[in-house]
């Protein structure tokens, strides 16, 4: 079951990424599916904290960014979403290549949204879970 109430591509959802900080930290949306949205991010100098990993605070702007674009595809005409509520359990770290996150949705309402955004290493092997709550406004 489709999930999306806008049309896109991935063609498109990077040029919204452009000139923000989806862009400055080389986040790739890379797989649209009827009922999730995968993106890449690198893990490099943009990315890393002073100890060489990834930093906590990019894998929650990978997991916002997903979730809210997500959140976006959601919504019709001119609403548009809002993040209310992150969390993110950091559970491995990862040095090097890039990291895959991939979002889906716990709850679609008609106000609130709740995104499920998981972040796996080069390797496949879980990093961080991350949930969003968004907020959709008129």
């Amino acid at each position: 079951m489709k999930l999306w109430k806008r049309e896109t591509t991935l063609e498109q959802l990077n040029q919204a990424g452009e000139g923000c900080m989806v862009s400055h930290v080389g986040i790739r949306f890379t797989r649209l599916e009827d009922d999730y949205l995968e993106a890449t991010m690198p893990v490099d100098q943009r990315t890393r904290q002073p100890f060489g990993l990834l930093h906590g605070g990019a894998s929650v702007v990978l997991a916002e960014s997903m979730g809210s674009m997500a959140g976006y595809l959601c919504c019709e005409g001119e609403q548009k979403v809002v993040g209310l509520e992150i969390n993110a359990n950091h559970l491995r770290a990862a040095f090097e290549g890039e990291v895959r996150g991939v979002c889906r949705a716990l709850h679609i309402g008609r106000r609130h949204q709740v995104w499920q955004i998981e972040i796996f290493d080069s390797r496949d092997r879980l990093c961080c879970t991350s949930r969003l709550t968004t907020a959709v406004i008129d």
